[in-house]
């Protein structure tokens, strides 16, 4: 795939312009026939790639696309199939990463979310750890903060090691993606299934004054929060959205799938927005 994944980027205006997406859920590679009744599966689906196509309409030029986790419902080669087919039909540059459900699959999705089974499971080969894309002005850095068989994440000491070493070598102005949110969202039962190890992470982080982003998933809600410096991004479900500030468990039905642009200027300042699907 000559678009993925993305290694190293370079724009005639020295600016880098990103979209993220996140948390697209899909559980089948294909459409049902129109005529059909679309069930909640195939909504997500259609939504994705509704995102998608309105996105790349916009004014603006997209660089590179950014897919932090949670690209699938059920862990099937096929599905990815299809994901990468869709994203590499765009012909920009591309990464995609691993969320919770890229690495477990969920048995009784009708019951209480305590009854319901854990299945432990590898990765695609084609999601993303430890990678590097590199701009003139800008190096972004990918992380897996996925567990299997979990839905929380991790920030390991060995991820932590390699961005010290990274952020050591390097002075430029960096940004970070992961699926798992590292602060605090104010919704007690997602937070609940948050990374761990995120203070040791922030500590580590402290003495790199050149980290400015962080961009997460795992949320479906739209919040920015500022540690040490550090604007930290939680962006919006291609898909289905959870209501903010909830302690229990809940969705948003008034909120749209959405998808959030970053663009990265060759000074380090950063401007991001979150759009949301046309109705």
């Amino acid at each position: 795939m000559p678009n993925y994944p993305a290694n190293k980027l370079s724009t005639s205006d020295q600016t880098i312009n990103i979209l993220q997406i996140t948390d697209l859920h899909l559980s089948t590679p294909v459409f049902v026939d129109e005529s059909d009744i679309y069930s909640d599966d195939m909504a997500c689906q259609r939504s994705f790639e509704a995102v998608l196509q309105q996105a790349l309409s916009e004014d603006i030029r997209c660089d590179l696309i950014i897919v932090t986790g949670d690209l699938v419902n059920r862990v099937k080669s096929s599905i990815y199939d299809h994901i990468f087919t869709v994203l590499q039909a765009t012909q920009i540059p591309f990464a995609c990463i691993a969320g919770n459900h890229d690495v477990t699959d969920e048995n009784g999705k009708d019951l209480p979310f305590f009854q319901r089974e854990l299945v432990a499971q590898p990765a695609d080969s084609r999601l993303l750890s430890r990678h590097v894309i590199e701009t003139e002005y800008w190096q972004l850095l990918l992380l897996d903060s996925s567990i299997s068989g979990k839905v929380a994440g991790e920030i390991t000491p060995t991820d932590i090691d390699w961005l010290c070493e990274r952020l050591s070598t390097c002075d430029k102005p960096a940004l970070i993606a992961l699926h798992h949110h590292i602060v605090p969202v104010d919704s007690d039962w997602i937070d609940t299934h948050m990374a761990e190890n995120t203070e040791s992470f922030w500590q580590h982080m402290a003495p790199f004054e050149q980290l400015q982003v962080v961009i997460s998933g795992h949320t479906h809600q739209e919040q920015v929060r500022l540690r040490q410096g550090v604007t930290v991004y939680s962006t919006p479900s291609t898909c289905y959205q959870f209501k903010p500030y909830e302690d229990d468990f809940s969705y948003d039905e008034h909120a749209l799938p959405g998808y959030r642009w970053l663009q990265l200027a060759n000074n380090g300042t950063v401007a991001s927005w979150v759009e949301r699907l046309d109705t």
